[in-house]
């Protein structure tokens, strides 16, 4: 079975380059674990894809957001 083609909410905003300052628009892209989501669940295209996954990363070393959400010691 074919799943219908999702299309990528990044070119549907207008959006030419991911900026990793913007946390509202990371956190769609993450699980509520702080996983990054697959293209195949979220719908975005290749190349945005890779541009979410490096900022994504990049926020994490910076601090804006963390590596693991809900982590209780």
């Amino acid at each position: 079975m074919k799943r219908p083609s999702k299309s990528c909410a990044i070119c549907e905003m207008g959006v030419r380059v991911v900026d990793f300052k913007d946390e509202r628009t990371l956190a769609r892209f993450t699980s509520e674990r702080g996983k990054i989501l697959p293209a195949r669940l979220t719908g975005t295209c290749a190349r945005h894809q890779r541009q979410i996954t490096r900022a994504i990363k990049r926020a994490r070393q910076a601090a804006l957001i963390p590596y693991i959400r809900g982590y209780v010691r």
